[in-house]
């Protein structure tokens, strides 16, 4: 039997509770879970006030409903546009400065999705939030984020999948491989890069499948599958266009060419300790633009990891020292660790 206050008491107790001056004890608990319909996280919320819900709220269900039934192909463009400007903001400042926007986006999304009823609304707000997340989870990773990058990836491919599009769930699988190399387990990434092919199949752009390739080789030199590595470099050399166009017109996070290949070819074979990393990566520090700045921080990584397979320790530092900069200038966590483990090696 449960002892309770007298009904003076539980009067004042209420009062306490919803002032937050007296905190509920897990006897009362017990109570007004069931009978206010509410979780543990509700009832011992930051707030520490007991709230009891009001009694129907279809009204603003259904006004959200609505609203997100309003959600036309133009609106879903202007979540798509501003991804896009997230992406050219991380790719010429980082990621750091764009947490608290990137979370905002993201939440504008999911609430979009949670609230839209019909498959024709919902599939092109699931593409949009596929794009969105997985280059949200790029940008934890950078920050040093891995759980938040994870749980971003997730998010991606589930949205993928609900948008029927193999190639946003095979990037975003692929990418998600990265974080189990960092983790400390590359051969698990390597299986999960190669998985990310299978899920894409045949619906993939030739650049997107050149670029699954590129990663799966960079995946399999980081674990020492030297064959392995070469084998899907020769395949990404073989499926990608030909022409200059970096950007693939079926998905815009992707950015691939000759000139990028060749900086990929150039830091596979750095990895590998080929001595004809160099030739390709000076070709493409040469070739590389401007507004690629993170990008460009990793070359000089790159760099500097081929000249130190060669003991050319000079010129190793003097790629370090220049990727330290830019690292700095982006708040790469990722980039920072890998010049200071380059940098051990001096």
């Amino acid at each position: 039997m449960l002892t309770i206050g007298s009904t003076a008491s539980l009067r004042v107790y209420v009062s306490e509770w919803e002032n937050g001056k007296r905190t509920i004890s897990e006897r009362y608990a017990k109570i007004l879970r069931p009978v206010l319909g509410v979780t543990d996280e509700e009832l011992f919320g930051r707030q520490s006030q007991l709230t009891v819900p009001e009694v129907g709220g279809y009204e603003e269900l259904v006004s959200r409903i609505d609203s997100a039934r309003n959600v036309s192909l133009t609106m879903v463009q202007t979540f798509m546009d501003q991804t896009e400007l997230l992406r050219t903001v991380d790719r010429q400042m980082g990621a750091a400065a764009l947490v608290d926007q990137m979370n905002g986006h993201l939440t504008a999304l999911e609430d979009a999705l949670t609230f839209a009823v019909l498959p024709e609304t919902r599939r092109p707000v699931a593409t949009a939030l596929a794009g969105a997340a997985t280059l949200a989870a790029w940008q934890a990773l950078d920050s040093g984020g891995v759980e938040r990058a994870w749980r971003h990836y997730e998010l991606g491919k589930r949205a993928a999948q609900e948008a029927g599009q193999p190639m946003y769930l095979a990037h975003a699988t692929a990418e998600q491989a990265y974080v189990l190399h960092d983790a400390g387990r590359p051969e698990l990434a390597v299986e999960l890069s190669r998985e990310a092919q299978r899920l894409g199949g045949t619906q993939v752009s030739p650049r997107l499948r050149a670029w699954l390739f590129a990663a799966e080789a960079e995946l399999c030199a980081k674990a020492g599958l030297p064959d392995d590595a070469r084998r899907a470099l020769d395949a990404a050399v073989a499926s990608l266009p030909s022409g200059n166009e970096p950007r693939d017109p079926d998905m815009l996070s992707i950015f691939l060419n000759n000139g990028h290949l060749e900086r990929w070819r150039g830091n596979v074979l750095a990895l590998l300790g080929d001595d004809d990393a160099l030739d390709s990566l000076y070709t493409a520090l040469d070739a590389a633009d401007p507004t690629f700045i993170r990008a460009t921080s990793g070359l000089r990584c790159d760099l500097a990891q081929a000249h130190l397979a060669r003991e050319e320790y000079a010129q190793a530092e003097e790629h370090l020292q220049q990727a330290r900069m830019l690292a700095n200038r982006t708040g790469s966590v990722r980039h920072r660790r890998q010049i200071d483990q380059l940098t051990d090696r001096l």
